[in-house]
């Protein structure tokens, strides 16, 4: 058996493992790279192999630096199916055609910005895949159950478990049999969510593994607790909203941050911990279909967010303004409020979409505040200024940042250090082989050393394109 890292190797984006066994061949994510200057020459590299080899596939989850590049795959020769759970299904519908849109606008954009330096193109710059093309792979998918043991091929059994992380998210156990000895176990942790936070499930643990690939985001630091990152996020609305007089903005990832935030915040107006009169507005049409997903799937919820969507159908009354916008306009209208609004808009990282216009409008001005709620990959503009950098550049133009900068680590989606050692604390044996993958190279490095101290295991943490015989 081999097992090649085509991704999240010394960084924290484009998941993607390739096992080959016996003349089978699947990958496990197929995640597209995010943040920095090579992540769209590294997009448009792969595959680095022939995607006709690909029997299946696995995924984890469907956060785009997990799946993005699995309608890229398929253009390029994969002809597989894609095995995930039912949410994730309904999710990928919404994140990858929303992938293709984007991919084509900045095709289209980029095109265009070179025939106006060269008067003409030789060759056009082509998208990673279209809206089509991302419309046909979804025909791909087949949806399984939560901790239902399902054959793959003759050789292949998998289970997905709960991983805490987002909505539909899965720790994968492969049970894979070679030459008729006993199967060998993998297991993919996937993206372990934080126990404890809103929304989620705690993740699912596991008793035993042959091989195991566990994620490292945030292995070198520990969240602050869930109670002291609420009374930050009451301090932080209350002093804008009331004390300033501006607008709060925040960041959110569609899928999974925003509806984490939602929850807080009806909660915390339902507690009368910040106004009632506070305007929220949540703008980007992803978030809009992620969070009726989540509604539609309310039974993966934990029980305090079943608790708060049964209170909101009583007490509708006493539900706070929440405006999901639709258009470009809605969007704009948006910017002409100067104080009481907190606006959640998406990309997560701030790299690309309406959140870019929210943070030009409110960055220079001192009375706002911009409430950074997850992970920021290095390069990415969320990243600069959790950094605080004094001035970003926004649509060719420098902007000065006068708002208050908070960074709330404890709604990270990712678990922190202690709790992914907790998480391997339950397997009872030994893994032959530990990978540490999913985070930066010296986040990745020092949490391998410290599940060797912890635990004696043998660990390795691959190089980008490594491989190994198991």
């Amino acid at each position: 058996m081999k097992l090649t890292f085509h991704g999240a190797a010394h960084e924290v984006t484009g998941s993607c493992y390739r096992i080959d066994s016996q003349g089978l061949s699947f990958l496990v994510d197929c995640g597209m790279f995010q943040g920095g200057r090579s992540a769209d020459q590294k997009n448009r590299e792969f595959p680095v192999f022939n995607p006709e080899e690909i029997d299946f596939v696995l995924l984890t989850h469907a956060h785009i630096d997990h799946s993005g590049l699995l309608p890229r795959l398929a253009v390029m020769g994969f002809r597989g199916p894609v095995y995930c759970t039912r949410a994730t299904a309904d999710l990928l519908e919404v994140l990858l055609l929303d992938s293709a849109h984007i991919q084509e606008k900045e095709a289209e954009w980029a095109n265009l910005a070179k025939r106006k330096k060269r008067g003409t193109l030789k060759t056009e710059q082509a998208p990673l895949y279209t809206v089509n093309q991302a419309r046909e792979f979804l025909k791909r998918l087949i949806p399984v159950e939560y901790a239902a043991a399902t054959d793959v091929t003759e050789r292949v059994r998998v289970c997905f478990r709960d991983a805490g992380h987002i909505l539909g998210s899965a720790i994968i156990e492969v049970w894979l049999t070679e030459g008729g000895k006993k199967p060998t176990k993998l297991v993919f942790s996937g993206d372990l969510g934080q126990p404890g936070r809103p929304l989620m499930e705690d993740p699912q643990t596991v008793a035993e593994a042959d091989i195991l690939l566990v994620e490292s985001t945030y292995g070198n630091r520990l969240h602050k607790g869930m109670a002291e990152t609420i009374e930050e996020l009451v301090h932080a609305v209350n002093d804008t909203v009331v004390r300033k007089k501006g607008n709060v903005v925040i960041p959110a990832f569609a899928v999974g941050r925003t509806q984490e935030i939602l929850y807080l915040l009806v909660d915390l107006i339902r507690k009368e911990r910040i106004p009632r009169n506070t305007a929220i507005f949540v703008d980007s049409p992803m978030a809009t279909k992620a969070t009726d997903l989540t509604l539609k799937h309310w039974r993966l919820l934990d029980s305090e967010s079943k608790e708060l969507l049964e209170w909101s159908r009583e007490n509708k009354h006493e539900l706070p303004y929440i405006r999901f916008t639709e258009t470009p306009e809605d969007s704009m209208a948006i910017n002409k409020i100067r104080q009481g609004a907190i606006i959640i808009s998406a990309s997560g990282m701030c790299d690309a979409g309406r959140i870019k216009h929210h943070l030009r409008h409110n960055l220079p001005r001192a009375e706002c505040t911009v409430i950074i709620a997850g992970f920021q990959a290095a390069g990415s503009l969320g990243r600069r200024l959790v950094d605080k950098m004094s001035t970003v550049r926004l649509f060719q133009e420098t902007i000065p940042v006068r708002a208050d900068v908070y960074t709330l680590g404890g709604l990270s989606a990712h678990a922190d250090r202690d709790a992914v050692l907790g998480w391997l604390g339950h397997i009872v044996k030994a893994p032959k082989r530990t990978f540490v993958v999913h985070g930066e190279g010296e986040t990745a490095d020092g949490f391998g050393a410290n599940i060797r101290q912890r635990f004696g295991w043998r660990v390795d943490v691959p190089e980008p394109g490594e491989a190994f015989e198991l």
